[in-house]
Order: structure tokens, then C-alpha cells, then sequence
């Protein structure tokens, strides 16, 4: 029985104009080539861009992520986790919409192959720390609030309503 033809791209970045993707580009096309059922079908290359700029910047990371919305593709082939941003949060944002899209990614320097039983474990793990990260921020701007009530700080807006006039409402209305 022949397997499906799984949909692959190639996803490079280098931040400076003096480096280039060549052997990155090199190498992960080599990959490809070993994997009978792996059909390179594009390549989105971002060249001296840096992985600390936005998505807007980095014109071909998001017509990646685009595409991978789209599910032009299968699985993400990239050199390094650091190709793919400079900033945690934005790496597990993208982590996160890789894994509910349903997308395997490959990163190569890592060894981490999400298809794999241990690249899945990692998914859960990212899962687990971006909820801790929530949970912690949370649980901070309950502390600040309840700081700043202990004070006697009124919080929210202020009124904008005298309280005679509240008082003269509730007589109209018979309350």
C-alpha cells in the first residue's frame, strides 16, 4: 500500500545581510530528499530580517503561518528554533498554533520532530508552561488589586452620577 505524500516546506530566516540561508537551505533539502514520502511543496525564506521583529516585518514567516491556516502543508522544516523568533512568548504562540492547526514541525539543531512520541511530549510541555505563565500573571494582578483596595483605593470608574441624583431615581421608580 503506498503511503500518502506528505506536504513539506522549508522555513529559513538570518538576521544580518553578510550570513546566508545557503546551507541551511542545503541541508534541510537533504532531508527531504531522504524521505520517500516527503514532497517539498515551497520554501519561505526571510533574508536579513531579525527573529525579534513582527510578523509584519517578516513578510514571509507570516505567509507561512497563512499557509500552514490555509493547510497548504503538513509539517515545518526548520534549521533552528531561533529561525523562528527571538522572544519566548512568540515562540510558543506559534508552538501553540502549529499544534491546533494539527502541522508537524521538524527543527533540525534540536532534533525535535513533532510527529515523534517525544516531539509530541514537548507540545504538551510548552502547553503546560505557556498555562503556568497565565495562571501566574493572573494570579499577580489579583495581589496588585487587592493591594491597592487594602490601601483604600477606589478601583474602576468614577462615578458620574451624584448619589442624590441615585437617590431621586429610585423615588421615581417607586423602589
Amino acid at each position: 500500500e503506498k503511503q500518502m505524500m506528505e506536504r513539506v516546506v522549508i522555513y529559513s530566516r538570518v538576521s544580518t545581510k553578510e550570513q546566508d540561508t545557503e546551507n541551511q537551505m542545503k541541508l534541510l533539502k537533504e532531508i527531504v530528499e531522504r524521505n520517500d514520502n516527503w514532497n517539498l511543496v515551497d520554501v519561505y525564506i526571510d533574508n536579513g530580517i531579525s527573529g525579534s521583529k513582527g510578523r509584519d516585518k517578516r513578510v514571509q514567516f507570516d505567509r507561512l503561518i497563512k499557509d500552514m491556516i490555509r493547510r497548504k502543508f503538513d509539517r515545518i522544516l526548520v534549521w533552528d528554533v531561533s529561525r523562528l523568533g527571538r522572544s519566548l512568548q512568540h515562540l510558543v504562540e506559534f508552538l501553540n498554533e502549529v499544534n491546533s492547526i494539527g502541522c508537524n514541525l521538524y527543527i533540525h539543531q534540536s532534533g525535535l520532530d513533532t510527529s515523534t512520541p517525544s516531539g509530541k511530549m514537548m507540545f504538551q510541555m510548552i502547553g503546560v508552561f505557556s498555562e503556568f505563565e497565565r495562571e501566574m500573571i493572573s494570579e499577580r494582578v489579583k495581589l496588585g488589586l487587592e493591594k491597592v483596595k487594602s490601601k483604600g483605593i477606589k478601583l474602576g470608574r468614577r462615578k458620574t452620577i451624584s448619589d442624590s441624583s441615585i437617590v431621586e431615581m429610585k423615588e421615581l421608580k417607586g423602589m
